[in-house]
């Protein structure tokens, strides 16, 4: 087997968990203001109610920015963990960080993806053991078994509704909002003039193989935490589509 085959394999899955995740967290979001307006009449009473179904992923997104700038020496002012009106979109909190350069600037907005990741990792092992995907997995039974094992752990281990939850909550929180992307542009022309550099200089091919086989492995530890997140929120998205409809249709009939 060539050596970019698991790795690009694992980290195929991971970027498309990922990019489920980004949808489906957003749709929630759209899809849990819409029921509250239908049965309040309140934009502000849904923004609200928002903000506490994602609230222990909100205070991890805003705490990872605030400890990443600390740990880069960064200046940090004002913590705010309040839903807020900005445009078209909803600020669930915010830190004020100083400038720090391209580098360091990516890094304070990229903290909550890293360090939402680790906890869904973390989670998600827990969760693991009470359901035992892994294991079956391992055992030869197909994705199916190990994910209706898993499902099923979640009901009866003794705090699995609870742990669900959390993992809920932060796998929807984690994703960068649109000023945490803000300064990836610059970096990613510091990184691409860096690779081309490299290309036409180094070796590509064996720098890719030492990376892949480098992250294969803590990716493929968050795969199965990462699944379980998105069949969650399908499951989710599904019920409060339904939801949705059914509101919709009774008001109208009135």
């Amino acid at each position: 087997m060539s050596p970019f085959n698991e790795p690009l394999a694992v980290l195929t899955g991971f970027s498309l968990l990922l990019l489920l995740l980004a949808w489906a967290s957003q749709e929630i979001g759209q899809r849990i203001q819409g029921i509250v307006s239908l049965l309040t009449g309140s934009q502000d009473l849904a923004m609200v109610v928002l903000f506490l179904v994602f609230l222990p992923g909100i205070l991890l997104h805003e705490g990872a920015h605030w400890a990443m700038a600390r740990l880069l020496g960064l200046r940090t002012g004002k913590f705010r963990v309040w839903p807020r009106r900005m445009g078209r979109h909803i600020g669930m909190g915010s830190v004020s960080v100083a400038r720090g350069g391209p580098v360091r600037d990516s890094l304070v907005g990229l903290a909550p993806l890293l360090v939402g990741s680790l906890v869904v990792g973390w989670i998600g092992g827990r969760l693991d053991q009470a359901g035992g995907v892994t294991a079956q997995w391992q055992q030869g039974s197909g994705p199916l078994q190990g994910i209706v094992a898993l499902f099923r752990g979640l009901g009866t281990a003794s705090d699995g509704l609870l742990w669900g939850y959390l993992l809920f909550a932060v796998a929807n929180a984690m994703m960068p909002s649109a000023s945490d992307r803000e300064p990836l542009g610059t970096l990613g022309l510091y990184l691409a003039g860096f690779g081309l550099l490299y290309l036409l200089l180094g070796r590509p091919g064996h720098l890719l193989a030492q990376a892949g086989t480098w992250l294969v492995g803590p990716l493929r530890g968050l795969l199965g935490a990462f699944l379980l997140a998105a069949l969650l929120d399908l499951l989710v998205l599904a019920g409060l589509y339904l939801a949705e409809a059914g509101l919709g249709h009774l008001f109208r009939s009135r």
